[in-house]
């Protein structure tokens, strides 16, 4: 059982000048380059690679495994993406991260760099978050001043440039493909896989794009070694993370912990469900892994654990819902977003994620039927592994989840003429709507 946190990324957020280098280097920041820089790029790889460090972006995939992907040296340029385009529902670490201490993000950007053999690396920031998009900016500029960035980087020989780019808000530029396609001026869409990024990704070159997170626990990797990273996590999901907290909790926030931490030892350190609540349904990796319930409040919260149990780690997004909560009104919010924010590249996403709004709106407004439930069914099954990318999966995840956990809950909507739950808040929807 974990009962205790390993502050390592946040472990001087509460500091008024946490963001500064000056706070940064006084907490030992830029060891790990000045370590790293001293070992040949592939031995930091195989460092990363031995650690287990697995992406933290929601996917799980290897993080030096990615980067030993790259195809060998050809004398053309190669580059390092970072992925902070945050944009889902209830995610909402790797803002914070950034805010709190970017130069752990920046540290961990010029190491990578140092690796893979990249001399120009993009951090591709979600555009909205102007407050962190001007402190990345700052980050850079006195890391570029103190020689951390820019030619000959602490005497090494290695050059590196930083560019902190500003996407528009579109939550499909997530999508690594999509990000890139953005990055070089067009429209956000995803791309057809193969070539991947790592054979021709950003302007048709060699490409590793990491997650804000993952790059930012690199610097305390190569500090504190491999062993050191893997006596925390489990087995096979390795070190430490942010479980973003969120919703009807008590004390809500970013807990950085070893994976494998369940909910319950995480509501037990946030002070439970809201005073005189029960735990409904939560997420346990944000609006487009599959629901849980309270059944699952002791399942290990690792890539397998959650797996087995039918659901998905992805950002450890942990939206908490307690009784009072209509689920057929949580999940008509979702699609709403997934249905707005969908590219409208393949048929499946861009058509069942509107119709899916149109049979919810139905239901919350008391004009559903049974058969309903068998229509959403049914456009899941269209959308789970048919669309052009993750984004119609992720849609479907919610709603047949909902449906298999709390199906009486939509039978009602039909049965009782509307929505159970607080009458007037069904009331001032269903006026909005026939507006």
């Amino acid at each position: 059982m974990a009962t205790t946190l390993t502050p390592v990324l946040s472990a001087h957020w509460d500091e008024k000048d946490s963001w500064t280098l000056a706070a940064y280097e006084r907490h030992g920041g830029y060891r790990g380059l000045r370590a790293a820089l001293a070992m040949d790029p592939s031995a930091v790889i195989t460092e990363v690679k031995d650690s287990g460090l697995r992406g933290r972006g929601g996917a799980g995939f290897p993080t030096g495994m990615k980067w030993s992907f790259l195809p060998k040296p050809d004398g053309g340029p190669r580059y390092l993406v970072v992925n902070a385009d945050e944009s889902e529902p209830g995610t909402c670490k790797d803002i914070p991260l950034m805010l709190a201490n970017p130069q752990a993000l920046i540290e961990g950007v010029i190491i990578t760099s140092y690796a893979i053999g990249c001399h120009k690396a993009f951090i591709y920031l979600r555009g909205e978050v102007v407050h962190v998009y001007r402190r990345l900016l700052n980050a850079v500029a006195e890391a570029k001043a103190k020689g951390y960035l820019g030619d000959d980087i602490l005497g090494s020989g290695f050059d590196l440039d930083v560019v902190v780019h500003a996407g528009a808000g579109a939550y499909i530029c997530g999508e690594e493909t999509a990000l890139l396609d953005s990055l070089e001026g067009r429209r956000g869409q995803p791309r057809l896989k193969p070539p991947f990024p790592a054979v021709a990704g950003l302007y048709a070159r060699p490409t590793v794009i990491n997650n804000v997170e993952s790059i930012a626990s690199v610097p305390a990797i190569v500090t504190g070694g491999a062993e050191w990273f893997k006596s925390m996590g489990t087995e096979r999901s390795t070190g430490f993370g942010f479980f973003s907290l969120s919703g009807h909790v008590t004390r809500p926030g970013q807990y950085e912990a070893p994976l494998g931490i369940t909910l319950r030892e995480l509501l037990a350190m946030a002070g439970g469900i809201r005073g005189g609540h029960q735990l409904k349904f939560w997420t346990p990796g944000g609006s487009s892994t599959p629901l849980f319930t309270e059944e699952h409040l002791d399942i290990p919260l690792d890539f397998e654990s959650v797996g087995a149990a039918g659901s998905m780690l992805g950002t450890r997004a942990l939206q908490i819902f307690d009784e009072t909560t209509c689920v057929v009104r949580a999940v008509e919010r979702w699609i709403e977003f997934y249905k707005h924010e969908s590219c409208g590249k393949c048929t499946p996403c861009r058509e069942g994620n509107y119709w899916m709004v149109q049979v919810l709106h139905r239901l919350e407004r008391g004009q559903g039927t049974q058969e309903d439930l068998d229509t959403l069914l049914d456009i899941c099954d269209n959308l789970l592994g048919r669309s052009f990318c993750a984004l119609g999966d992720g849609a479907a995840s919610p709603v047949t989840s909902s449906i298999k956990y709390f199906k009486d809950e939509y039978l009602r909507h039909v049965t009782e003429g509307g929505c159970p739950f607080d009458p007037a808040q069904s009331a001032l929807f269903q006026g909005a709507h026939a507006r």
